[in-house]
């Protein structure tokens, strides 16, 4: 009996050698994101991945007592990725869709949010109505919520839809003229607006009908990742620490 235990209890320390054990201090999730999407995730010119994502995910790590690995990844190849197990979880901004849901778990929300319109300010776009865009060339981010809506309404009234890799890429083009319009999330809009819009542009306002929900994605499987997530997403709601962190990006409520 005594050998049993001996050998039961060194196989036991040599699995948590070996990070297979039970979850520890030591346990590392990885935390995909794209870093192309500010103020939720970019990559400063030293190589840093910062952002309201960031600092989310950082905090539910802290809260669950674990390492966190920020891992970046192209946007139309990051589902693909999560379920290649190149990261453990996803932390972009993701939308919470019928579509994507066949392909992955989600949390419960982290944040909502509308799609908005934004035009040159000359342009004759009164409104974010699909008549209004009509003749018009509107940009968006491929493989996102507003590229659907640029494709499924604004070109079925008659604009052109333009889709990009990256949100960065559709506004560097409306800031160079040739788009009249991007769609996208209303809150990352805002931002650029204020810091690197050089007053070229104004906002129409916000897409009547596409009011969606952030959540974190995690693979079909790992549904106990998935609820630790929702309770540490719960419990940052609940001690202050979520309106820290988006007091620092937005002075409303984003929740």
């Amino acid at each position: 009996m005594q050998i049993s235990r001996w050998i039961l209890s060194a196989a036991a320390a040599a699995m948590l050698a070996l990070g297979v054990g039970s979850v520890g201090a030591a346990e590392k999730i990885k935390i995909g994101t794209e870093g192309a999407y500010p103020p939720f995730n970019t990559i400063t010119p030293d190589g840093k991945v910062e952002g309201f994502d960031i600092d989310i995910a950082n905090a539910l790590c802290a809260q669950m007592k674990v390492e966190c690995e920020i891992v970046t990844q192209d946007w139309d190849g990051i589902i693909p990725a999560l379920q290649a197990k190149k990261f453990d979880a996803i932390i972009a901004s993701m939308s919470i869709t019928e579509e994507r849901k066949k392909q992955v778990a989600f949390t419960h929300k982290y944040y909502t949010t509308p799609l908005a319109l934004v035009a040159l300010k000359d342009a004759d776009i009164a409104s974010t109505e699909p008549a209004s865009l009509a003749g018009k060339t509107v940009g968006a981010q491929a493989s996102t919520t507003q590229a659907n809506y640029a494709q499924d309404v604004y070109a079925k009234a008659g604009a052109e839809a333009k889709l990009y890799p990256t949100q960065e890429e559709a506004v560097t083009d409306l800031l160079n003229g040739r788009l009249d319009a991007v769609i996208s999330d209303k809150f990352v809009l805002v931002d650029w607006m204020k810091k690197a819009s050089d007053g070229c542009c104004k906002l129409v306002g916000d897409v009547k009908g596409t009011e969606t929900e952030a959540g974190i994605a995690v693979r079909l499987e790992d549904t106990a990742l998935r609820d630790r997530l929702n309770a540490a997403i719960d419990a940052i709601v609940a001690d202050g620490t979520y309106e820290k962190i988006q007091s620092k990006y937005f002075d409303f409520d984003i929740y």
